[in-house]
């Protein structure tokens, strides 16, 4: 019976476990099974080792008696092994927590402005013009003119050109007698187109162009003495001297008026009517009205025109072969003056408005731009020539003052 004796006490040591024995029962791995047999030997006949190798296989540890439970070292590679699967779950949480991109974001949009905020010293100073040019699209908003705008008026000023005179500005016309007046332009018209301008086309071109400046002089000479007497009467004395030299000199070194030594000179052309100096003496604003055959004219014009006859040399011609040649080729010259004014009328919607306007503008400028024109230099050279290409008073054959 004593070979049997270890395996009763065996039996009876393991007695308390049975309680246990469906967990120890469950499989065990190779190493699990080595180290569970390994304890139970160093064990032996003692039940608490022997509980505690049978707890240590139950809790998941492969232990030995208490003397040898240094070895945790190695039993752990084994849970490792079995218990690897929930250790992966666990790894996923810290690569969860990836949203830290959305930090690194943030630190890219700051050092932006941490970057703008140091060059602000040196910018302001190393680029002073933008600064300059900034403030005026924030003017505009308040009602200044832009960059474009004021390049405009620097040209052309504010309100237009601003070489020309107050006067020049459009004025109002006043043209009570519109109707009659429009009738007349269109009969002046006709004439102008079957009689005049042929005349005047034919004679530009059979005549040369020193031929034709010869006859301007020569008609421009004879209207000097009339200019004199009315730029006297309009306390202008000094015009009046010139006017009258023009006419001497003009008259013995340029051969009766067909060269200009007077221009060579320096002695200025200005022309001035009675019209003109009844416009200085006060008669400012006066009705438009045309005249057959004479064209544009005012109220005021058409008295000067009576009061310029009689002064007229070419009127003192008492001879009609002489004299009335002589008309009619100052008319015809006239006439070719103005056929570069006519591109300007073609195409016109209302013929009748343009020139009542253009011929009041120019005229008003005559009488009372010439006082501002000895003020202002500026003024461009098309609005300082005082060349008057209108029908004169001395170019009619009849007028009114005449006495037979």
């Amino acid at each position: 019976m004593r070979p049997h004796a270890p395996l009763i006490a065996f039996v009876l040591a393991a007695a308390p476990l049975l309680g246990q024995a469906q967990i120890i029962t469950r499989p065990l791995s190779g190493a699990q099974s080595e180290e569970f047999d390994r304890c139970m030997k160093a064990a032996g006949t003692d039940a608490a080792a022997a509980r505690k190798c049978v707890a240590a296989t139950i809790d998941g540890e492969t232990g030995r008696p208490p003397a040898e439970a240094q070895p945790p070292s190695t039993p752990t590679p084994p849970p490792t092994d079995e218990t690897q699967p929930p250790a992966t779950p666990t790894v996923p949480p810290p690569s969860e927590p990836v949203p830290p991109p959305v930090p690194p974001t943030e630190p890219a949009t700051t050092p932006p402005t941490e970057q703008v905020t140091p060059p602000d010293a040196p910018v302001p100073t190393d680029i002073p013009p933008t600064p300059v040019d900034a403030p005026e699209p924030g003017a505009d908003v308040q009602g200044e003119p832009t960059q474009a705008e004021r390049d405009f008026d620097d040209i052309y000023g504010q309100y237009g050109d601003p070489n020309l005179p107050t006067p020049m500005a459009p004025p109002a016309v006043y043209d009570p007698w519109e109707r009659y007046n429009r009738g007349m332009h269109k009969f002046n018209n006709a004439v102008d187109r079957t009689v005049a301008r042929p005349l005047a086309r034919g004679y530009v071109k059979v005549v040369p162009r020193p031929f034709r400046l010869g006859v301007s002089n020569f008609f421009n000479n004879l209207g000097q003495p009339v200019s004199a007497i009315n730029a006297l009467l309009q306390g202008k004395p000094k015009q009046a001297g010139q006017s009258l030299g023009r006419f001497l000199l003009n008259s013995t070194l340029g051969i009766g008026g067909i060269f200009d030594p007077a221009s060579d000179a320096k002695l200025p052309n200005k022309s001035e009517d009675f019209g003109q100096t009844l416009g200085i003496w006060g008669w400012k604003n006066s009705r438009f009205v045309e005249l057959p055959l004479f064209g544009p004219r005012t109220l005021r014009d058409s008295f000067g025109m009576v009061g310029d006859a009689p002064l007229s040399p070419l009127r003192q011609v008492e001879a009609d072969r002489v004299r009335i040649p002589l008309q009619g080729l100052q008319l015809v010259d006239v006439r070719a003056q103005l056929l570069a004014t006519d591109s300007f009328r073609e195409g016109a919607e209302d013929d009748y408005t343009l020139v009542r306007d253009a011929w009041i503008q120019r005229r008003n400028y005559q009488i009372f731009g010439d006082r501002m024109r000895d003020e202002d230099q500026s003024l461009p050279d098309y609005l300082r020539d005082d060349t008057n290409p209108q029908v004169p008073v001395d170019a009619m054959p009849v007028m009114p003052t005449d006495g037979s």
